[in-house]
């Protein structure tokens, strides 16, 4: 595992790394993670407006969304 990657987790706060214009979603938009699929092998991540209503809502891999950091990241992991 590299030193930017970590367990995605539920009600994570993630941004597309990829474009998904099949969905007209484009790399750099946020989401949340609301849901586990495949025990981990996916995530149901659910994409909102600023006034909180999903425009969007899809499974994803780990390999397409990044978790975003509100902290610092300790040193030694």
């Amino acid at each position: 595992m590299s030193m930017i990657t970590r367990t995605i987790k539920l009600l994570d706060v993630v941004a597309l790394i990829v474009d998904l214009p099949q969905y007209n979603l484009w790399r750099g938009q946020v989401g949340t993670v609301v849901e586990t699929l495949a025990n981990g092998a996916a995530f149901e991540v659910e994409f909102s407006d600023r006034h909180g209503r999903t425009y969007e809502s899809l499974g994803l891999r780990p390999e397409q969304i990044m978790v975003l950091r509100f902290d610092p990241v300790p040193l030694n992991r």
